[in-house]
This record gives C-alpha cells, structure tokens and sequence, in this order.
C-alpha cells in the first residue's frame, strides 16, 4: 500500500530563505540562549490563550523571547468548560500542563478586533449561517462555547454588538477557566492571576478587564 506521507512536500523556496536568514543573524547572534534553553527546559512567565488568527502575533506585542511566553492558540482564543470525559481536548490539555507542570504565574487570554471566528457565532445566533449549524461543522460547534456571551450582548448597532462579542470571547473564557480545578485552586492560593485582554489590530491598542469597573479598560 502506498504510504499516504508521500503527500507531504518540500517547503515553498520563501520559507527556506527566511529560515537560513534566521539561522545566519537571529540564531547565531544568540546561540547561547538558544542552548541554554534547550538544556534547561522551559520556565514560561505566562501562558497565553490567543486566536489562530495570522495577524494577532502576541510575543510582537510584548515584545517576548523565546522561552517567555507557552502559547495556545484556536479560533477565537476560547477556553471550554472543564470536561474530564476521557475525549481528546487540546485546549484543555494545554491548560493542564502549563498551570500543573509549568506552574506559569501568570494566564492571558487575548481576544481581538475583526475576529472571524466571533462573526461566525455572532451570524450562527442570529440564525444568518446555516453551515456553521450543521454538526459537521467543527468551526460551529466550537463557535457554540461562545453562545452564552451572544446572550449578554448589549442592544447596539450590529458593529457594537459584534465587537462586544469579541470581549464576550475574552469574558466567556476566563469564567470557564475557572472551572478547572487547579486553575481554581492556583488562582485562590495567589500562585496564578488570570488576565483579560483585548487588541485592536488595526490600531495597535490594547484593553485590560478591569473587574472593578467591570469592563475594559486601555493599557
């Protein structure tokens, strides 16, 4: 039988050049560090939930080094309720292993502005997208953690609505985080803090939940 990794390909010419350009200046200029990263493990400063989407790049905006930052990204940087059922859960998994294993102090979850994930949910509750309904649809289903923030959504303009989806996002994931045991635990013992976040990408602004005012509130 034909093995089915014969579909697998070089890299396009672009990213080999873009991989020796690194390897000839950023690599080499700190070689070190690179090594000492890979004999020492990694002792990330924060674990960061964020969206797929290819133009949020999180360790741009804080300006991170290799090693600082265990990042999780899916669509629309959503956190699921705490379900031990035996299934495969990749964004729970790394939630257990970075507050368990890594002990990271800190957990971001960063949502942002022109979210197509949000949009997807914000049309699939007004009943506008009848694909994302489907339960083929792993995009909707997914989407579907979201639908108790569309219920919170303020009266608006489609646009404010949307973009308070977004936050909802943020919102939505923090509280489900909190029903993991150790994320509870860790929060309640001082040894994690949990961080709300939301980019406006075009621009480059950047709000913080703010629990006392109860909303966001810029950086």
């Amino acid at each position: 039988m034909e093995s089915h990794m014969t579909i697998a390909r070089p890299l396009p010419d672009y990213l080999v050049k873009r991989y020796h350009g690194w390897k000839a200046t950023s690599y080499a200029e700190n070689s070190a560090w690179y090594r000492k990263l890979a004999d020492d493990g990694q002792h990330p400063r924060a674990m960061v939930i964020s969206c797929c989407d290819s133009r949020v790049h999180v360790t741009s905006i804080f300006g991170a080094d290799p090693g600082e930052f265990f990042i999780h990204r899916n669509i629309a940087n959503l956190v699921p309720p705490y379900a031990p059922d035996g299934n495969q859960h990749g964004t729970s998994a790394a939630i257990e292993y970075a507050v368990t294993a890594l002990k990271v102090p800190h957990l971001i979850v960063i949502g942002h502005s022109s979210c197509g994930g949000v949009r997807g949910c914000f049309d699939m509750c007004e009943g506008h997208a009848p694909a994302l309904e489907e339960k083929s649809s792993f995009v909707g289903r997914w989407m579907d953690l979201l639908r108790p923030g569309y219920a919170r959504l303020p009266e608006g303009t489609e646009a404010e609505r949307v973009a308070a989806l977004e936050k909802q996002a943020v919102l939505v994931s923090l509280e489900n985080l909190m029903s993991f045991p150790y994320v509870k635990e860790a929060v309640e013992e001082g040894k994690l803090t949990l961080h709300g976040l939301w980019t406006d990408i075009g621009a480059g602004g950047l709000e913080c939940y703010d629990s006392d005012r109860g909303d966001f509130v810029p950086v």
